[in-house]
């Protein structure tokens, strides 16, 4: 996202709350979430509208099944049950 602007720093907090509601924030602008396909296609959707295509850039990643198996920590191991609700 692109950040020099107000604007930019607007739209990377409303994309943050978008993805808020379908994961877990495990670092400043890395989000976990475990989602069928078709909550990847409206997360897909909703992220779209956030953005200014021509001046941010966002990447997801899809990690196989087993998520254990593909997914690797260093350092600090925080333990998150994405499955359980969530209280902010």
């Amino acid at each position: 996202m692109s950040t020099e602007s107000a604007a930019g720093r607007r739209r990377l907090h409303r994309v943050a709350k978008v993805c808020e509601a379908y994961g877990q924030r495990v670092q400043k602008s890395v989000f976990e979430c475990i989602v069928t396909p078709g909550q990847l296609e409206q997360l897909r959707h909703r992220l779209r509208k956030e953005i200014d295509e021509g001046e941010d850039s966002l990447r997801i990643y899809r990690l196989q099944e087993p998520r254990e198996r593909y997914l690797q920590v260093l350092g600090r191991q925080v333990v998150l049950d994405l499955h359980d609700p969530l209280v902010l």
